[in-house]
């Protein structure tokens, strides 16, 4: 939860749909960007969207990737992850009971996972900002995929405007890095998708180059 003051000067606990640390895009003060709810029995009004860090809106919101990752599918706009024929969201798979975010089906059908990407470091983003265990289960469960010839691909959904690139956040989870490297010589695609945040709403930027790390090259499978 977040209390922020409106443009009315009322206090409002709004909801934080965002369980991580938010590194970066977490300042007290900052203007934020709420959505109503239209729903008169939810226990809180508004959903924290968006936050302003040095004049640019980041979203940090983590359930808008996915639903805006649904719209990408549809209007084929992510070509790297082509072919397929149809999409289904939520498929179980996996040794560790883990849920899979989209299958894309077809002739050689591929496991896709995404991922809310929020901090940089000047003009690179990078995920995670902090040690995720969820994150580093999904890179073994795709490792595992793909050493038995299964197409599989990490989607990291950067959700700011002003980025180039992506990379891993070996700083802030060497191990997810670790495993990053492992995945990616496994055969698992790595691809990154730039959007950008504002009132109005997300706004498709188009893809990003992922590099190793902050001195490496521009990953080129």
């Amino acid at each position: 939860m977040a209390d922020v003051e409106l443009a009315d000067g009322r206090i409002v606990t709004a909801h934080c749909p965002n369980t991580g640390p938010m590194t970066g895009v977490c300042t007290p003060g900052s203007p934020v960007l709420l959505l109503p709810s239209t729903n008169p029995q939810r226990k809180l009004a508004y959903t924290w969207e968006a936050i302003a860090v040095d004049g640019i809106w980041v979203g940090i919101n983590t359930a808008r990737p996915n639903a805006v990752v649904k719209v990408l599918l549809d209007r084929r706009l992510v070509p790297e992850l082509e072919p397929w024929e149809r999409w289904r969201a939520e498929v179980p798979y996996g040794q560790e009971n883990s849920r899979i975010d989209f299958l894309l089906e077809g002739a050689s059908p591929l496991y896709l996972e995404v991922k809310n990407t929020t901090w940089c470091q000047g003009a690179l983003a990078l995920f995670p900002d902090t040690v995720t265990t969820r994150g580093q289960k999904h890179l073994r469960e795709l490792i595992a995929l793909s050493q038995r010839g299964i197409r599989t691909a990490v989607l990291y959904f950067v959700h700011r405007r002003d980025v180039t690139a992506f990379a891993p956040g070996a700083r802030a989870d060497p191990e997810y890095a670790r495993l990053w490297a492992m995945a990616q010589a496994a055969g698992v695609q790595m691809v990154a998708c730039g959007l950008a945040v504002s009132p109005q709403g997300i706004a498709w930027r188009g893809m990003l180059p992922c590099y190793t790390g902050a001195d490496s090259q521009p990953n080129q499978t």
